[in-house]
């Protein structure tokens, strides 16, 4: 496909919008699953081993998760575009024609006139005509497609940076006030988290913040629940 470069550029967040999905993605989970994980277990015992081990291995196995996970999911997904695309190149094969009707339509559709939009859909079809169809007809671009790798690397790295924050947490606490620590730190993780992806991708940080630190504590709310459930009847 090409790239077209306006006289007058503006920064826009939406060619972020791929990685930044997944690191957020992945950082979330990893304060959050570490952090529940662990306050968890120190209701239910609190001894610092435990909360060593169960903080470790939930550590390493999310990280391997969220990255293979993202791949998988994001593979398909540019399994189907891939797909979209040979579909479009052979109906544009068979039938040139009725594929730039079907252009000028589109852009018809979007407030041109026939006359301009068939005029726009032939100057199209004489450039790249591929390119033009998956743009405007199937809704991809560079800035919009796939990229497996990036995703499962951004994921992955994100989920185990972030959830090194309640395992720091855990292990310079007191063995009597782990749970409390944890929380508290997470807490604090989170709403530095919402208020830097919002950033990140130019939205205002408030409400980002606020949802994902309710979220995070529900979680934590909830594993904390279990943790003096099991901790009572053992």
């Amino acid at each position: 496909m090409q790239n077209y470069q306006s006289a007058h550029e503006e920064p826009h967040f939406v060619t972020r919008s791929g990685w930044l999905r997944a690191a957020v993605l992945g950082a979330n989970d990893g304060i959050v699953s570490i952090s529940s994980l662990i306050v968890g277990v120190a209701i239910a015992n609190p001894s610092p081993s435990a909360v060593l081990v169960a903080g470790t291995a939930g550590l390493a196995a999310g990280a391997m998760s969220m990255a293979a996970g993202e791949y998988v999911s994001v593979s398909s997904q540019l399994d189907l575009e891939r797909a979209d695309i040979a579909r479009e190149a052979a109906a544009m094969r068979e039938a040139p024609e009725a594929e730039q009707a079907e252009l000028a339509s589109i852009w018809e559709g979007r407030g041109l006139s026939p006359a301009t939009a068939r005029l726009v859909a032939q100057e199209l079809s004489q450039g790249d005509p591929l390119a033009a169809h998956v743009r405007d007809e199937l809704g991809l671009s560079e800035v919009h497609s796939a990229n497996p790798l990036q995703a499962a690397l951004a994921s992955g790295l994100t989920f185990t940076v972030a959830g090194a924050v309640p395992m720091l947490a855990a292990v310079l606490a007191p063995s009597d006030k782990i749970a409390l620590v944890v929380v508290v730190a997470t807490l604090i993780a989170l709403a530095l988290l919402g208020a830097l992806g919002a950033r990140a991708g130019g939205a205002q940080m408030l409400r980002p913040t606020l949802r994902v630190v309710f979220w995070g504590a529900a979680a934590m709310a909830i594993t904390a629940a279990i943790g003096r459930i099991f901790g009572v009847e053992l």
